[in-house]
């Protein structure tokens, strides 16, 4: 047997600053986060935390997507005037440009989760890839139509965003904002080939690049 002196003690393991897979789930308030606007063109992405009240229940939650405007309109109100708390974050178009759209999305689900006005026990993300946070977190690949709270949180990114589009359009009429929410349609692509790109326009994504290429800005 080898003497205490000899013996040496294992190193820790060495961890990057991120969430970790947790093993046991803590007790307390939960809150769903997911986002809005990673794909189209222009446009800042959005991202929502909330906690429900389980005195409150909402009928109707599910994946923003496969709901009407008009649904997702009523359920944000409701939202709104039930949940506990919620909180509604940004990454404007510099920021997406300057990190990318991935690293975008994160500050803006991290600005969500740190402006709730009630700290959560868990917080519960809609995908496979998680903010860094101080709170234990779980991703969840397609979240949104299993757990309410991201369901809710869908519902409030998705809403507030297009309501942005819409400033959009009326600051921008010839881009057709409020049809395609800034998504890379044809009457997009058409109106970027004809107009060229605007301030709100990302311009680390190609087909802004390719507009900028042949219409700089003034």
């Amino acid at each position: 047997m080898p003497s205490p002196k000899s013996s040496k003690r294992a190193k820790a393991p060495a961890f990057e600053p991120q969430q970790l897979d947790l093993l046991w789930t803590p007790v307390g308030l939960v809150a769903g986060v997911d986002e809005a606007g990673r794909g189209p063109l222009a446009g800042p992405v959005v991202a929502a935390a909330v906690i429900l009240d389980d005195q409150q229940p909402i009928k109707g939650l599910n994946d923003s997507k496969k709901l009407t405007p008009a649904t997702r309109e009523r359920l944000f109100d409701e939202i709104r005037a039930k949940a506990l708390c919620l909180c509604i974050a940004e990454a404007n178009v510099e920021e997406i440009d300057q990190i990318n759209i991935l690293q975008a999305t994160m500050l803006a689900m991290k600005r969500a989760v740190e402006g709730l006005r009630l700290k959560p026990a868990q917080v519960l993300v809609d995908g496979n890839r998680l903010p860094v946070l101080k709170v234990p977190a779980e991703a969840i690949v397609q979240g949104d139509a299993k757990v309410t709270a991201i369901a809710a949180a869908s519902i409030l990114a998705k809403v507030h965003r297009d309501r942005l589009c819409q400033q959009l359009h009326e600051r921008y009429p010839h881009y057709g904002f409020d049809g395609h929410k800034g998504y890379g349609t044809a009457a997009h692509l058409a109106a970027l080939a004809a107009h060229g790109a605007c301030p709100e326009h990302r311009r680390s994504f190609s087909p802004v690049r390719e507009a900028l290429e042949i219409r700089p800005l003034p």
